[in-house]
């Protein structure tokens, strides 16, 4: 059994704290390899529009880039799952890391908006590949009762270098301009992913659960598809209508906040400090809501994100000044208030034995679906931007409408 960390040698108090958020061995290193990865690849990637808009100045690229984001998603989230079904997680982990480090090298050497796109094939597969690896690793570590703890305590992680990654952006981009700054952010990720690389095979634990025989990705796909129960499904047809409000802008909040919006105009610095501003709200709500929700009903945890994922939008529409766009980038981050246990909820209602590969098949339907929202988003904010924002504020409405009806209570 993975044991927890230095647990034997630890004061009372301090043992307390490490059983209380599961501390084990295996889910420090797989927290270590979120953030280093996780700081490099926001680095750059949360200002990748305004990098494609520099190099090409097609307004309509940051919208098929966003919306190649979400098919990649989709796509290798399978695959994902069925490597690391096949070879176990901690192998599969390593594999994606450097599947990603690949991508950052393109984007070094070639300074192109074509090798943005080539590149993106690698360096943006890293978190939807290794997502149902990740969860395996939690499933497999941590008890039923813990489960909730260790999404939200991973989501909380992943929220460091998401909040610490775009400021450390911005100041490069401040600093040597976009097109400069941006390349000189994807040589830090590229360093960070080979530490990370090293960390996550000294310290999570190799769970002997490797299947060479696993099925192929669509065959594995289509029996899960079987075995997803009408509660999961509902949760599945909500979930996308939340995301297609969540991707039609997307891809523009930077150009939003630092081109558009009338009385704003940030610069890099000032946009990275708002996305840091979200993602605190985000790091302050997980624990708690992580509690509460491994001793009750879920239901009312992803209502509530629903609910904060569609007022972001309308939000944002009237914000025309940096104190309004704070005020939206809040409410973006309390719309994680529940998302650790939408994934928890996932994980409970999915087979014990092939918990990877029902997420990879989860995150396959919904995100090939979302890239038509994506899409979508790119001719809608070349309509208007306002076209765009209450579009996506009205998909919202009809994502949380139909998991506040037909979502059903899920407990222990």
């Amino acid at each position: 059994m993975d044991s927890e960390v230095k647990n034997d040698s630890c004061p009372g108090k301090t043992r307390k704290v490490i059983e209380f958020f599961g501390l084990k061995r295996s889910i420090v290193g797989l927290l270590g390899m979120v953030i280093l990865v996780g700081v490099g690849e926001k680095m750059a990637e949360r200002f990748l529009p305004l990098y494609l808009l520099a190099l090409s100045g097609m307004m309509f690229l940051p919208g098929i880039l966003n919306a190649l984001t979400n098919l990649l998603s989709a796509l290798y989230s399978l695959p994902g799952a069925w490597l690391a079904d096949r070879c176990g997680s901690k192998r599969s982990l390593l594999i994606f890391n450097l599947i990603a480090m690949l991508g950052f090298m393109i984007v070094i050497v070639v300074p192109s908006w074509p090798a943005v796109f080539v590149g993106s094939f690698f360096f943006l597969s890293w978190t939807a590949i290794s997502l149902p690896a990740v969860m395996d690793v939690v499933a497999q570590t941590l008890p039923k009762n813990k489960r909730t703890m260790g999404v939200s305590l991973h989501s909380l992680v992943r929220r460091i270098p998401m909040a610490l990654g775009p400021v450390l952006g911005g100041i490069l981009i401040d600093c040597y301009g976009i097109e400069r700054g941006i390349r000189l952010a994807f040589g830090c990720a590229l360093l960070l992913a080979g530490v990370a690389a090293v960390i996550q095979q000294k310290m999570i634990q190799d769970d002997h659960r490797r299947n060479p025989d696993a099925e192929h990705p669509f065959a594995m796909a289509t029996a899960m598809l079987r075995l997803m129960t009408p509660n999961l499904r509902n949760l599945l047809t909500a979930d996308i209508l939340i995301r297609f409000c969540e991707q039609i802008p997307y891809a523009y909040l930077a150009v939003w906040a630092m081109q558009t919006a009338t009385g704003a105009h940030v610069n890099g610095t000032q946009f990275g400090v708002l996305t840091a501003i979200e993602m605190t709200v985000a790091v302050l709500v997980y624990i708690p809501v992580a509690w509460l929700a491994d001793r009750g009903n879920k239901k009312p945890y992803v209502v509530a994100i629903f609910i904060f994922f569609t007022l972001f939008p309308l939000v944002l529409l009237f914000s025309r000044s940096f104190w309004m766009l704070v005020l939206a980038f809040v409410l973006r981050g309390l719309k994680e208030f529940g998302e650790p246990t939408r994934k928890a909820l996932i994980m409970d209602l999915a087979p014990e034995d092939r918990k990877a590969a029902m997420f990879g098949t989860y995150y396959l339907c919904r995100d090939v679906i979302v890239t038509v929202g994506a899409g979508l988003g790119a001719w809608l904010w070349t309509i208007s931007p306002a076209t765009n924002l209450l579009t996506a504020f009205a998909f919202g409405v009809m994502g949380t409408l139909w998991f506040a009806l037909r979502g059903r209570e899920v407990t222990h």
